[in-house]
């Protein structure tokens, strides 16, 4: 019997050769579609699910009175948790935007800027699961002790063995020699903690080698600079440990600033556990829904596809259930027949989606950067409920077409009145509509991101980006002659005809700033004013005139200003925005006002004009500038022209006094762009999930319009030889489709604008939905429907009338 099926089934897929090519490419581009953002959502779901201790592990966050979080903290807190709380297991603590500078190999002349480097607790490797390759993981309880990834270990020594080998970091901490007596195993792509070399912290725990830096002292609960996790012992309740943790901080801090620690699972540090978790998180659930949503609704057109089709080729094959049926077979066995035909056709549609997942995951891995196969699918919720919606649609949908052929009357089908009594056209044009209304709302939702995006990216930033070249500042050779050689180097700057300004900083536009703070109040504050956050810039005197940034008042920073020692500055600029925080009417009262900084006393000398330091997916920060001569950055506006050339000046002039530093620059427009990533990622996933959509349902319209044209082929030639027109004759067969779209347009919209405006509700600077993104996505899909049917009822309405009469 299965034999006999069997043939049956391929002999039906080889006599509708153009149906079952629609039905099986649809199910295969639904489900390549569907496996291909399911290996993304898999990747994310998959971060940090490696480490043996995960269960246990808490990362401890600041919260401040806004609800605003952030994952740097006092280390000093960790010892001191770890005195009075029994609760605790083990804490590790890292440190990695100190740690980043310059590292070279002894004796060796080649050097490299890293920034995927840390200091870390000694327990690092004990604490995390990063297995390692070589040494032991007790040896990081040294001071100047580094271990090395893998790669790393191939970048510095080649194919020597790299222990016992020494690296040296310059950084602000001067030039300190490591000795390598680890190499682990390179950190997994589906990690938050990922770092290329890991330096002993302990080393930081010697006085001396702070060079000066008192605030990193790893015993201080005055300054934020380090990730802290806590291993709590089975049994412990991390609510009643973090409100203990908060009550410890309010005892022992000095500063009344509002900010309580928060503790996050550690398994939810990438993804938060809800979309109404507010702590901080590497990755974006909400996206990862998006895109799940997005997968399962290409895989439902497929299926709608499947069953748009077999449902309308069921006519065809009325008479084979009508005979089947009068010799004996039961609705039970038919059922068996043709659910196994729709298996087949599913299996043919799995497996071509393998070959289209293979040939197209190299480019869906460039679009999102990200090392995904088919072997990223290795969660099992992921696999339970993305695999397991995929097999149950597969066979709901082969079901109801099986029990549909099945239920025919065998009477009426053996007469021919089938086709006079069938209901099942209101159900294909009701899965029109849902098909392309699905496909409208993507298209809807790429227009409105690609909208968003240059709107971002064309915004007036409250400054002149072009031809702003940024070179970061030198480590390496910081010795008695660094002074001098490094006025020699400005003085040969500026010199050269191509540079047209230049300056210093600590901080840049399109990079964080140097710190945040809080603890600012003038005369007139009100109670609960010093929580208030600000951010921290620290500029030289020509930072304003170079990145052409205007005072709404006041004036500028003199280089004598900016050539005094941290604490002993008394003036300060701030921007518009910080000023209104601070409670002044106007920039004029702020000038003529002190304010305090916990216990100093700072003079406002100028207001800055609001310009967007970071992107504009946030409101502009209130910032302080504070004046120092810090080389942590330095830029220079270039003239237009020959910039290659430019550039290897620079790099000829910076290797000159600088020796030993690489020449690492980049263009500050170039790292604005760098800042709308991930929204460029996700513009080029819905536009290209939107194509997919569409085209998927284009073939099932295709299929429709081809069964409607074959099952009116006598009614076209009648038309025909009554004299209606080639054009008529594709106005009429059209019309009952294109209406469809309209109706499935009429759906979409108000779908998408609901969706779409609480996305734009994350961005503080954002469009607005206009009238024309509707009638653009409208406009498309009814040409794009018109063209797909118009070819079938243009083909139908030119044929022969005399050869359409004979078909019947």
């Amino acid at each position: 019997m299965f034999r006999n099926y069997l043939k049956i089934a391929i002999r039906n897929l080889f006599r509708n050769k153009v149906y079952s090519f629609i039905n099986i490419a649809g199910l295969a581009m639904g489900i390549s579609a569907f496996l291909l953002i399911l290996e993304y959502v898999s990747h994310e779901k998959s971060f940090n699910q490696f480490h043996a201790n995960l269960p246990d592990m808490y990362r401890l966050l600041n919260e401040d009175p806004k609800g605003n979080t952030w994952a740097e903290v006092e280390p000093g807190w960790a010892s001191r948790a770890k005195q009075r709380f029994p609760d605790i297991k083990a804490y590790c603590r890292f440190a990695d935007g100190m740690a980043q500078g310059i590292v070279k190999k002894q004796h060796s002349d080649a050097s490299y800027r890293e920034t995927g480097i840390s200091y870390a607790e000694s327990n690092f490797f004990s604490f995390f699961s990063f297995p390692l390759k070589a040494g032991q993981p007790a040896a990081l309880a040294k001071p100047n002790v580094v271990f090395i990834s893998e790669t790393s270990a191939k970048k510095y020594f080649g194919s020597e063995n790299p222990l016992g080998k020494v690296l040296i970091l310059s950084n602000q901490f001067g030039a300190v020699p490591y000795t390598v007596e680890g190499i682990y195993a390179d950190m997994p792509a589906n990690s938050d903690i990922r770092y290329d070399l890991v330096f002993s912290l302990e080393t930081l725990k010697i006085p001396a080698n702070l060079a000066g830096n008192g605030w990193a002292d790893t015993e201080n609960i005055d300054s934020q600079y380090i990730n802290m996790f806590f291993l709590l012992n089975k049994g412990a309740d991390p609510a009643a440990f973090e409100a203990k943790l908060t009550a410890m901080r309010n005892a022992l801090s000095k500063e009344n600033d509002g900010v309580r620690f928060r503790l996050q699972a550690f398994k939810n540090t990438h993804l938060s556990a809800s979309l109404s978790d507010t702590l901080q998180t590497l990755g974006n659930l909400k996206y990862v829904y998006m895109l799940g949503g997005i997968a399962f609704l290409i895989l439902l057109i497929g299926w709608f596809n499947y069953i748009n089709l077999s449902t309308a080729n069921s006519l065809k094959r009325a008479n084979e259930v009508g005979v089947r049926k009068v010799i004996g077979a039961t609705q039970g066995h038919l059922v068996r027949q043709f659910l196994g035909e729709s298996i087949l056709v599913n299996l043919l549609g799995f497996a071509l989606a393998l070959v289209l997942v293979s040939v197209l995951q190299p480019f869906f891995n460039e679009l999102l950067d990200k090392p995904l196969s088919l072997k990223t699918l290795s969660s099992t919720s992921v696999w339970l409920w993305g695999l397991g919606a995929a097999l149950l649609g597969s066979l709901a949908s082969g079901a109801y077409t099986a029990f549909a052929l099945s239920d025919f009357n065998p009477i009426k089908t053996m007469k021919g009145q089938l086709n006079k009594t069938s209901k099942g056209a209101f159900l294909r044009k009701s899965l029109v509509v849902v098909q392309f209304s699905i496909s409208i709302t993507l298209v809807l939702a790429t227009i409105v991101i690609y909208h968003q995006l240059n709107f971002m990216q064309s915004q007036n930033l409250g400054m002149n980006t072009q031809q702003l070249l940024v070179i970061r500042g030198p480590e390496v050779g910081k010795d008695s002659t660094y002074a001098t050689r490094k006025n020699a180097f400005w003085n040969e700057l500026t010199q050269q005809s191509f540079v047209k300004d230049y300056c210093t900083s600590g901080t840049i536009p399109s990079a964080w700033y140097n710190f945040s703070t809080s603890g600012f109040t003038q005369p007139n504050s009100k109670a609960g004013d010093e929580f208030k956050t600000y951010s921290f810039a620290i500029i030289g005197d020509r930072f304003l005139k170079t990145y052409e940034i205007g005072l709404k008042a006041g004036r500028n920073f003199t280089p004598e200003e900016c050539n005094v020692e941290w604490n002993q500055n008394s003036k300060v600029l701030m921007n518009e925005r910080a000023i209104q925080q601070l409670g002044f009417t106007s920039a004029e009262q702020a000038l003529r006002t002190k304010v305090k900084w916990d216990e100093r006393s700072l003079e406002i000398i100028g207001v800055v004009k609001d310009y967007h330091h970071t992107s504009l997916q946030k409101a502009i920060d209130p910032i302080i500038f504070y004046p120092q001569n810090n080389n942590a950055y330095f830029t220079v506006r270039l003239t237009a022209d020959r910039m290659p050339e430019k550039i290897a000046a620079l790099n000829k002039l910076y290797k000159t006094y600088f020796s030993g530093n690489p020449f690492d620059y980049f263009f500050v427009d170039d790292n604005f762009n760098k800042l709308y990533v991930s929204e460029r990622q996700y513009s080029h996933i819905f536009t290209t999930a939107s194509l997919w959509a569409i085209f998927i349902a284009c073939l099932g319209l295709f299929g429709l319009a081809t069964f409607t044209v074959e099952s009116r082929t006598k009614e076209i030639g009648i038309r025909k030889v009554l004299g209606a027109s080639a054009a008529g004759i594709t106005a009429l067969l059209s019309k009952d489709f294109l209406w469809l779209v309209l109706v499935a347009l009429l759906i979409a919209s108000p779908v998408a604008y609901y969706f779409m405006d609480k996305w734009l509700q994350d961005f503080a600077y954002r469009i607005t939905i206009s009238w024309w993104v509707f009638a653009v996505a409208g406009g498309l899909a009814v040409l794009i429907a018109f063209l797909t049917v118009g070819f079938q009822s243009m083909k139908a309405a030119l044929t022969n009338p005399v050869k359409s009469l004979k078909t019947e």
